[in-house]
C-alpha cells in the first residue's frame, strides 16, 4: 500500500485527540470491538478482533436484512416488473460491495473504528459532520417507518380479532391506529429506548433474522400456491420510463445499507484484511440478494401493480400464516427502534460534546438527564410523524435517499481523498482508475438523493 497522509485533525471544535475516546462514544451497538489504546494498537493499526469470517458474514447479512423488504414488491412494480428490477438490483450491488471494500480500506489505513470516524479522519470536518448529519436523520427517518410499520401490521391484526370486514371504520376508540401506535410506542418502545447501553441486541438480531426469513418464506409460498380470493393486477413487463426504474432505486438502497454499520463488523474480525472483507461482504450481499429476489418478485407476480407499498398489507386479514408474519415483524421493529435510536442518539452527543468542547468523561448526572431529554424529544417527534404520515412507501423512499449517501457518495469521497493522499510523484493507470470510480460513486449517489428529494418536495408536497 503506498504511504497516505489522512487527514485527522480533530483539534477544531475542541474535541479530544484520542481516537479511541472517539469510537467508544459513537460505537455502534451491533458489534462487540475492544476499546483501542496507542499502545495496545497491533502490528497491521487495529485490534485484534474475536469476530470469525463465518460469523462476519452473519451480522453483515443481519444488519442488511431487516423491514425494508416489504417495499420490495413494490419497488419491482415502480421499476416496471421483474426484469427491470433484476436487472437493476444486480447492477447497483457492484457499487454496493465496492462501497463496502473502500469502507475497510480507508478503515485501516485512517486506522479508525466506525463509519462518521472513518469519513472525518479522511475526509476532514465539514464531511465528518456532514456525515454525522446524515446518520441521525437517516436513523430518526428509520424509527418513524418502524412505528409507521407496527401501525400497519397492528391494523390487520386487530381487525380479526374484532372481526372487522377490511376497510371497515367506526370501530371502537381502542382499535383506533393512531391510539395503537402510542399504547404500543409508550409501553415498550420507551422504556427500552432510555437506558444508555442496549444489552438485549444479540436477541433482538436473532428476532429479526429469523422474522425476515419467515416473511421471505411466506410470500414464496404464497406466490406458489396462491388463495383464491387473492387476485393479481396487472403484471408489468417494461418500465413506463427510465425515471420509473431510477424511482426504485431508493427502495433498493434503504434494503442493502449495511455499510454504517460495516466498520465496526470489520474490526471486531479475527483477520481485519481488506482481501477476506471483500469475501465477507460478497457472501453476505449474495445471501441478501437472494432474499430480496425472492421476496420482490414473488410479492410483484402474487399483487402485481395493485401490490401495497408494505407487501403484507396486501394479504387478506384472516391469513393465519401471514398473521404469525405481522407478529413477527411487530416484534423484530419493536426491539429494533431502541438499537437504531442508540445510534441517532449517540451521534447527536458526540455532536454536541464537540460543539461545547466538552469532554467524554464528563458528570454522570448531566448525562443520565441530557440522554433522558434526548430519548423522549427524538421518541415523541418519531411518533407525531407517524402518526401523521401513513404511507411508508414515502418515508422509505426519502430515507432510502439518505442510504445512497452512505452506500456511494461517502465511501466514494473516503476513496478520492484517500488516494489523493498517496506520496506519490509519478500516478499509475490504477490511481486514475480507482480516482475516477470514487467520482463514479460520488455522481450516483448524488444523482439517487438529488432524485429523492426532488421527488418529495415536488411531488409528494404537491400532490
Amino acid at each position: 500500500m503506498a504511504h497516505i497522509s489522512i487527514n485527522s485533525d480533530y483539534s477544531e471544535w475542541g474535541s479530544s485527540t484520542d481516537a479511541g475516546e472517539r469510537a467508544r462514544l459513537l460505537q455502534s451497538p451491533c458489534v462487540d470491538t475492544a476499546p483501542k489504546s496507542e499502545g495496545e494498537a497491533s502490528p497491521g493499526g487495529l485490534d485484534r478482533g474475536t469476530t470469525s469470517t463465518l460469523g462476519a458474514i452473519f451480522i453483515v447479512v443481519n444488519a442488511c436484512l431487516g423491514a425494508g423488504l416489504l417495499n420490495f414488491p413494490a419497488a419491482f412494480s415502480t421499476a416496471g416488473g421483474v426484469a427491470a428490477g433484476v436487472t437493476l438490483q444486480m447492477g447497483m450491488l457492484v457499487f454496493i460491495i465496492s462501497g463496502l471494500v473502500i469502507l475497510a480500506y480507508c478503515s485501516q489505513a485512517s486506522n479508525e473504528r466506525t463509519y462518521q470516524e472513518v469519513v472525518w479522519a479522511v475526509c476532514g470536518k465539514l464531511t465528518g459532520v456532514l456525515c454525522e448529519v446524515a446518520i441521525a436523520i437517516y436513523t430518526f427517518g428509520t424509527c418513524i417507518a418502524f412505528l409507521i410499520i407496527i401501525g400497519d401490521q397492528q391494523d390487520k391484526i386487530i381487525a380479526v380479532m374484532a372481526k372487522e370486514p377490511e376497510g371497515a371504520g367506526g370501530g371502537p376508540w381502542y382499535t383506533d391506529r393512531k391510539f395503537t401506535i402510542s399504547l404500543t410506542a409508550f409501553l415498550f418502545i420507551l422504556p427500552l429506548s432510555i437506558p444508555r447501553e442496549i444489552g438485549f441486541q444479540k436477541y433482538a438480531s436473532f428476532l429479526s433474522v429469523v422474522g425476515t426469513w419467515y416473511v421471505t418464506a411466506i410470500i414464496i409460498i404464497k406466490y406458489i400456491w396462491p388463495d383464491k380470493e387473492m387476485t393479481p393486477g396487472d403484471i408489468l413487463t417494461r418500465p413506463a420510463s427510465w425515471m420509473a426504474v431510477f424511482n426504485a432505486m431508493p427502495t433498493i438502497c434503504f434494503g442493502f445499507q449495511c455499510h454504517v454499520s460495516s466498520v465496526p463488523v470489520f474490526n471486531s474480525m479475527r483477520q481485519p484484511e481488506v482481501k477476506t472483507w471483500g469475501g465477507v461482504v460478497t457472501a453476505a450481499m449474495v445471501i441478501a440478494l437472494a432474499v430480496y429476489m425472492g421476496t420482490g418478485i414473488c410479492g410483484f407476480l402474487t399483487f402485481g401493480a395493485a401490490v401495497d407499498p408494505d407487501v403484507l398489507l396486501s394479504y387478506p386479514s384472516e391469513d393465519m400464516a401471514v398473521a404469525v408474519a405481522r407478529a413477527f415483524i411487530i416484534l423484530s421493529v419493536l426491539t429494533s427502534y431502541p438499537i437504531l435510536h442508540f445510534c441517532g442518539r449517540a451521534v447527536v452527543e458526540g455532536l454536541w460534546l464537540r460543539y461545547q468542547g466538552m469532554p467524554v468523561e464528563e458528570d454522570v448526572g448531566r448525562e443520565r438527564r441530557r440522554r433522558v431529554l434526548q430519548t423522549l424529544v427524538w421518541f415523541l417527534l418519531t411518533l407525531l410523524l407517524a402518526l401523521f404520515i401513513p404511507d411508508i412507501g414515502k418515508v422509505i423512499s426519502v430515507i432510502g435517499g439518505l442510504a445512497a449517501c452512505f452506500i456511494f457518495v461517502f465511501p466514494g469521497l473516503c476513496l478520492i481523498q484517500a488516494k489523493l493522499s498517496e506520496m506519490e510523484e509519478v500516478k499509475p493507470a490504477s490511481w486514475w482508475a480507482l480516482v475516477s470510480y470514487g467520482v463514479l460513486l460520488v455522481t450516483l449517489g448524488a444523482f439517487i438523493f438529488g432524485q429523492t428529494t426532488a421527488n418529495a418536495i415536488f411531488v409528494d408536497l404537491l400532490a
